[in-house]
């Protein structure tokens, strides 16, 4: 038997306990508190604070594996994919520490260096191509970018602290739900002192903002190119930069609003550490079976492979439960949705109780999604031109990174961004690669490893009416490899498997609509007060007794967890006023 196959079983092994894991052996029961539907991290996270809350709580996941888009699977025999989600950050920390996650298996592989940008370009005298790599030790990030411009390796350190200055500021925001404008204006006197309360955090906010409020709103509402053409000169760094304010979004880095999703993408935390990133030991849903084994320790109940059909609807117009694809009812008093807001709207919920105005508005919230995701199994680790690979062929410090592809030059970014506008893949698409098997050796067989590559821009629609075919899926991935082994000889033929994910197919197996990894445009129209619209920005909807508790809500996809934590508190305090 070859290693890779005796690693596979090992692996399978590995898998089948993870599988027996996210099956709870508690019978489903007919009458809960709460519902939530879908296994989500953020439903997972609201059944533990319900739970916590002292509500019976049943979380039910219509798919195998529990975690949403958080979620490992072994797609290649031996090779364990964080098949979606694939870096972990924005968790909150005291989410974190409230449910002992580490306590109950979550083991993180924290990166330093964590990001790595190889040119795409001759040698000079025979020296290898020049690359950019930047992380936690700023003499040797500030010695990186002073290759190519010494005044922006001296403004690197004062950028650091502008972002985390903005980014610790809204911190608050991220804990509570938004200001219920409704109940300021239009409610009893009762409701309006309660709501009062709901300002403390947006005062919190503009507090720690302070003289820094002018730069604050530049940077969520200009193009993100405005504020880096302001600090920096040398074009591998802004483009490096710009790849974070367009990341998962449909947009450029010279579009308005692209510096949000800039600070968004800075403002997490990991192991105390302020805006660091790293792997989750087994994959990603590692983070999700740690978040459910809290829940359970806790008492709440979690369920695979049960696919709710609807939302159950008492005579009063309130919700009642759900009942199943199979036709098993299950009650409860409230219903949390973990779904996005068009699955919850327009598919669970009956129509004839949602507003006709609320039906339209929940049509044109905006899920364009530009992303595709291709998993790949390789049985050698990448060599890359610009830091070619030691002798002993070990892991060098890049390989741990997000190595960013064709994202040297903005104005790459910029041509991809508009191809996808146009209704085709991106001839030289933007590409985040990482290769979490070099820190976390459970993923893969020795001499092996996991890769994964975030791709954009790809549209839903091909020509903007044909579907996706597989000779397309193909074709785009053939593309993607072709520039991949442009910066590292011999990829493609290390390629022992491959899993490729457009946006249709992100939203046919995880549920996100649009294929859209947020849940929704993290755009200004769907930020805050009018996420994901303004009647729903406070995780309650218009029917009674139905929350939404995913990120389709505040504070959007990526904050991971907070959203979850938000809509238990609503709950909770409907529960106490009752």
């Amino acid at each position: 038997m070859s290693a890779a196959a005796r690693a596979g079983r090992a692996h399978r092994g590995f898998i089948s306990v993870a599988r027996r894991c996210s099956h709870c052996s508690t019978a489903l029961k007919p009458q809960y508190d709460a519902v939530i539907i879908g296994a989500g991290h953020n439903g997972l996270i609201a059944s533990a604070y319900l739970q916590k809350g002292g509500l019976r709580t049943a979380v039910l996941e219509r798919r195998h594996v529990l975690g949403g888009a958080a979620v490992s699977e072994e797609i290649i025999p031996g090779f364990h994919f964080s098949r979606a989600s694939y870096l972990l950050s924005l968790l909150r920390p005291h989410i974190y520490q409230d449910l002992e996650l580490k306590k109950h298996g979550l083991k993180v592989y924290m990166r330093d260096p964590y990001s790595f940008t190889p040119m795409l370009e001759d040698g000079v005298e025979g020296r290898p191509p020049r690359s950019l790599l930047l992380g936690a030790d700023l003499a040797m990030t500030q010695q990186e970018i002073g290759k190519f411009s010494e005044k922006d390796a001296k403004a690197f350190p004062d950028f650091l602290t502008y972002l985390e200055r903005l980014a610790c500021a809204i911190h608050p925001l991220l804990d509570a739900p938004p200001v219920d404008i409704p109940g300021l204006t239009h409610s009893s006197l009762r409701k309006r002192i309660s709501a009062l309360r709901g300002l403390k955090p947006l005062v919190k906010c503009g507090l720690k903002l302070g003289k820094n409020i002018p730069d604050f709103y530049e940077l969520v509402t200009a193009p993100v190119m405005k504020v880096l053409n302001r600090w920096f000169e040398s074009e591998p760094l802004i483009a490096t930069l710009a790849t974070d304010s367009v990341i998962g979004a449909n947009t450029s880095p010279n579009n308005p609003g692209s510096g949000y999703v800039l600070l968004h993408h800075v403002m997490g935390e990991l192991e105390k550490e302020k805006g660091a990133w790293g792997y989750v030991e087994g994959g990603m849903g590692g983070v999700s079976q740690s978040i459910a084994r809290s829940a359970r320790s806790l008492g709440a109940d979690i369920f695979t492979n049960r696919d709710v059909e609807r939302v159950l609807i008492g005579q009063d117009g309130s919700a009642k439960g759900v009942v199943l694809t199979d036709g098993t009812e299950v009650r409860s008093k409230v219903v949390l949705s973990n779904a996005t807001p068009y699955v919850t709207f327009k598919q669970l919920t009956p129509q004839d109780v949602l507003p006709e105005a609320f039906i339209t508005a929940v049509d044109q919230i905006d899920y364009t999604s530009p992303v595709t995701k291709i998993n790949v199994a390789v049985d050698k680790l990448p060599n890359f031109l610009a830091a070619p690979n030691s002798v002993d062929g070990k892991p060098g410090p890049h390989h741990q990174c997000s190595i960013h592809l064709n994202c040297e030059s903005v104005e790459v970014l910029e041509k991809a961004y508009m191809e996808g506008q146009q209704g085709r893949p991106s001839s030289r698409p933007m590409m985040e690669m990482t290769i979490p098997s070099v820190l976390d050796p459970t993923l893969a067989p020795p001499g092996c490893h996991v890769v994964s590559l975030f791709i954009q821009f790809t549209p839903y629609l091909l020509e903007g009416h044909r579907a996706w075919t597989d000779e397309d899926r193909e074709r785009f991935a053939d593309i993607a490899f072709d520039w991949v082994e442009r910066y590292a000889p011999g990829f493609k033929k290390s390629i022992v498997g491959k899993d490729i994910l457009t946006p249709p197919d992100l939203e046919r197996i995880f549920g996100l609509t649009g294929g859209n990894i947020f849940h929704g445009s993290m755009s200004l129209d769907q930020l805050y007060l009018a996420r994901p619209l303004p009647s729903v920005a406070d995780y309650h909807s218009p029917v009674k007794g139905l929350y939404l508790c995913g990120s389709g809500s505040h504070p959007g996809g990526g904050v991971m967890g907070a959203a979850g934590w938000n809509s238990a508190l609503s709950v909770l305090a409907d529960f106490k006023r009752l």
